[in-house]
Order: C-alpha cells, then structure tokens, then sequence
C-alpha cells in the first residue's frame, strides 16, 4: 500500500499572547488592562474574521460566484461594520 500523499498542516491552538501583551503596551500604555484581556481580544477578533466571512461569502453567493473577492468582503464590512 502507498503512503498517504496528502499534506497535513499544523494548526495554531494557542493565541499570540505575548505579541497581543506587547502591541497593547505599545499603542495604549495608559490603559489597565487585567490578566487574561489579551485572550478576550484575540477571541473577539477570531469572531469578527469569522463573521466577515460569512457575510462575504453570503454576498458572493448572491452575485452567483465561486469565489469571495475583494469587493464581497469591503461590502459585507460596510453593511455590518460601516468600513469606509
């Protein structure tokens, strides 16, 4: 029996943490923030990409293509989130 030929990629389990602590520090040092804020960000983000790309997959369907395009994405991010 041949070996498998599919490619299995290794997916991240853990968030950035220390990238998210550091970036917060630099851009807003005046702020305190508490213990565990860095997860809740980078959970509020994973769900943000996650409903953009729903809504721009919907708009791609609607407009009968296979492929979500840049435009899909800048109209569901201005519908739902008022991009400019």
């Amino acid at each position: 029996m041949a070996p498998s030929t599919t490619v299995t990629r290794r997916v991240k389990r853990k968030a950035p943490r220390a990238f998210l602590k550091r970036t917060l520090k630099q851009k807003k040092p005046h702020l305190g923030l508490g213990r565990c804020c860095d997860l809740l960000i980078h959970l509020n983000c994973l769900l943000f990409i996650q409903r953009l790309a729903e809504e721009s997959r919907t708009n791609a369907c609607e407009s009968k293509s296979r492929v979500i395009k840049k435009d899909h994405v800048l109209a569901a991010g201005k519908v739902k989130y008022k991009f400019s």
